[in-house]
């Protein structure tokens, strides 16, 4: 998938990635095949680039029986096994060789008015089923291939944020550095678009927290707020100039390669609170801890839990994942989007298996100081949590 690639005639699926991609349908049919749908048919960017490893405008269709479809508006010159050019979905029935009894949508990523117009595409009497929570689960647990394209990104993740000290100027404000940051992950490769899976979740390239900026609550379902630099977009950097004794969090998404990793450093101008250090350091052993008990089985509320629990052994708890507004979990999935599953929160039904891929962001925010903690992604082994994100931990002067 490379950025340069011209589409003249070229086979939908790209040929590095023929195996890759039937396997997941395969992954896809067979849990369709423990319910009572026929079919799935998938029309958002997401799960088309998941099945087809690319992004077109228009529809998958996989067969429980583990065939495929795909329904192609834009752009011209994709060819294939089973690959036809519609304008519009009712086409889609005439295309294939059976009429489902039962279809399944996924709901959380289409409108109202989308269900309804899709739900007809086989014309009356078709039941149809909503299968989001079936295909969050099957792209929850990833491959070796996808495992691969994380520490890719990764490595160019760290690369980016080995720089942030260097980028700081005397007198600068938290956008004024965000700016730097955004600019150098840009230069490494970063496409600079991030997925993020919520209705009303917006996400831009990074989130840089300053002071008491930092304590400012957000309409976002995020770990920290921020105020952000206009009412249309209230989250994050607000124009705040970093201050002797504050901190600065840093927290980006990756994304050099359609997959992404999210990672959270902090950095400060001296003096700092001892406060602010105790807090960093106990974001830190929740993660020692934690990389050992999430293994394959483990309930993700549980982890949660024992996260909440060191922060109120140490006395933490009121600035454990905000001060005057807490975040309700401690993780979350990422992948080709933020925020997939599973979540780590007090009311997860979650369950962790091997494959899954986990943000883990235990933060702190510490009044008239700002935010503190780490953020790394993890995939999970068997022998317990995987750090695809191994960059220094410890709280970093930006004036050294």
């Amino acid at each position: 998938m490379n950025a340069m690639t011209t589409l003249t005639t070229q086979t939908i699926v790209p040929g590095e990635w023929q195996d890759e991609v039937a396997s997941r349908v395969e992954r896809i049919a067979r849990a369709l095949a423990k319910t009572e749908a026929d079919c799935l048919l998938i029309a958002d960017n997401v799960n088309i680039f998941y099945t087809t490893a690319r992004v077109v405008a228009g529809f998958v269709l996989i067969h429980r029986d583990g065939r495929v479809w795909r329904f192609v508006r834009r752009p011209v010159g994709l060819t294939g096994e089973n690959v036809h050019y519609v304008h519009k979905p009712e086409l889609i029935a005439q295309c294939v060789d059976f009429t489902p009894r039962c279809l399944a949508l996924l709901g959380d990523r289409l409108t109202h008015a989308e269900w309804q117009r899709l739900s007809c595409v086989f014309g009356d009497g078709v039941e149809v089923i909503d299968a989001s929570r079936l295909m969050s689960g099957v792209r929850a647990v990833k491959s070796e291939r996808e495992v691969e394209l994380l520490k890719q990104d990764a490595a160019m993740h760290i690369r980016s944020y080995a720089a942030v000290p260097s980028l700081y100027r005397p007198g600068m404000t938290d956008v004024e550095l965000q700016i730097e940051l955004e600019r150098e992950l840009r230069r490494n490769g970063c496409l600079g678009l991030f997925r993020i899976h919520g209705a009303s979740m917006e996400l831009f390239m990074a989130s840089v927290l300053t002071g008491d900026n930092a304590d400012a609550a957000s309409p976002y379902d995020f770990a920290m707020g921020g105020a952000g630099s206009h009412l249309s977009l209230p989250v994050g950097a607000n124009g705040t100039v970093i201050t002797p004794g504050s901190t600065v969090m840093v927290d980006a998404c990756g994304n050099f390669n359609g997959y992404m990793t999210d990672m959270t450093r902090c950095y400060y101008l001296a003096p700092l609170s001892e406060e602010a250090v105790k807090a960093h350091r106990v974001s830190i052993d929740i993660h020692r801890r934690l990389a050992v008990k999430g293994r394959p089985g483990v309930q993700a509320a549980a982890l949660y839990n024992e996260a909440l629990a060191m922060a109120t052994e140490a006395g933490l708890a009121a600035c454990f994942m905000g001060h005057r507004q807490q975040a309700g979990f401690v993780g979350h999935g990422v992948g080709i989007e933020v925020n997939e599953a599973p979540v780590l929160a007090p009311r997860s039904r979650d369950v962790l298996e091997e494959g899954h891929v986990i943000a883990l962001e235990p933060k702190f925010v510490v009044p008239g100081v700002g935010a503190v903690g780490v953020e790394n992604t993890y995939v999970v082994r068997a022998t317990g949590l995987e750090n695809l994100t191994p960059a220094p931990e410890q709280l970093l002067p930006l004036n050294a």
